[in-house]
Order: structure tokens, then sequence, then C-alpha cells
């Protein structure tokens, strides 16, 4: 797994993606030499069945769009990087997926939308915000689920990458943000980098709508 393009807005662009549309091809590479099943092996049994609606925000390259899209599920894929959203589109042309592009904590074209998920999932993303962002963005979130859906989220722990913006946010505080709208924790746990780097560290979990 790699680190996926940061998702919140400030006044000039999303500047949490700087970095990202430069290294695509790289971040590309890396995202897709792990499958979407050994990145989310904590967390796949929150996953809904078919037929369900799935938001993927910060998809990158689309893997892990692809592999739900596959199993039967309604995929939209957001994300800012335009670069990014092309591998997606190259690597996966015949998946059905739907790219977007959006970015947290507004979310602005998707509250613009009639949908709501079953799930929503945020791979390597929500690091990016800060405080004020990530309480905003929660509201959002939650805002966009449908009844009884679940947000399955992962957070990267460990140096912040040059040129990168990230923050250290910690499970107790996403489950006491999540509570504030209404949801609760179905999961927590931690793991090792699944790219094999040893000064970093992840944490899984995943939440439901009550």
């Amino acid at each position: 797994m790699r680190d996926l393009p940061a998702l919140f807005a400030e006044p000039r662009g999303v500047a949490g993606t700087a970095g990202y549309g430069e290294a695509s091809d790289l971040l590309a590479d890396q995202h897709e030499s792990v499958t979407f099943a050994e990145v989310h092996r904590e967390v796949l049994h929150p996953f809904p069945a078919r037929p369900s609606r799935v938001l993927d925000l910060g998809a990158g390259t689309g893997r892990d769009a692809a592999a739900l899209s596959r199993l039967g599920l309604t995929v939209v894929a957001v994300g800012p990087t335009a670069e990014l959203r092309a591998h997606g589109q190259r690597l996966h042309p015949a998946t059905g997926i739907e790219w977007i592009d959006d970015h947290l904590p507004e979310l602005t074209a998707l509250r613009r939308r009639p949908e709501r998920y079953d799930l929503i999932l945020l791979t390597a993303v929500w690091m990016h915000l800060d405080a004020r962002e990530r309480s905003e963005a929660m509201k959002h979130l939650t805002g966009l689920l449908a009844p009884g859906g679940r947000i399955v989220l992962s957070l990267r722990h460990g140096p912040v990458p040059t040129g990168r913006r990230m923050f250290e946010v910690s499970a107790e505080e996403k489950i006491h943000l999540a509570a504030t709208t209404g949801l609760h924790a179905l999961h927590h746990s931690e793991r090792e980098d699944p790219l094999g780097r040893q000064d970093v560290h992840w944490t899984f979990m995943a939440l439901q709508a009550r």
C-alpha cells in the first residue's frame, strides 16, 4: 500500500496532493503491487455483500475500487489528482467504476448527488486532514452513509515523507469523533506496513451508522 492522495481543500487548491501528480507513475506501481485482499485483510468482514453501493475516497489508481466492482458492488471512485485518476482508468477500464474529481473535507460534488452509500472506504487518507478538517469531514461522511452504512479506514503512522502533509491521528480520537455523528466502532486493529517499511505501521478501523 502506498500513501494515497490527501483529500482536503485550501484556497489555492488541494495542497495535500502536492507531489502526487509528479510521482504518479511510481505511486501507481506501488499501489498496484499489493492486492486489495492483502491491504484490507483485517477489515474484510465489514465489507458489504452485493448489491451495495461503495464510495472509495482517495481511490488512487483504483485497485480497491476495481476489486470491489469485480465482486458485483457499485463503486464510485473519488480523487483530486488527475494523473492518478488517469492511471486508474487505464489500468481498470472494464470494471464499471465511476470516477469523480472531489476532495475532503467539503466533498462538494458528492453532496450534490442523491446517492447514499453502504460503505465508504478511506485508505491512507484521514491522516492528511488537520483537526478542523477531520471534524468537518466526519459530518459530511456520515451524511453520505445509507442507514446502517459503514466506514472502513486506515491510518498511517510513521515519519512524514518529504513534501507531504500528514498529522498523527489516534484511533481513540477517531472513535470519539465518529460517536459525535452517531457512528460506533465495529473494528480496530494494528498491523505492519504491507510495503515492508520498518518505520511505518497502520491502524485499521470500521465504523457503523446506528
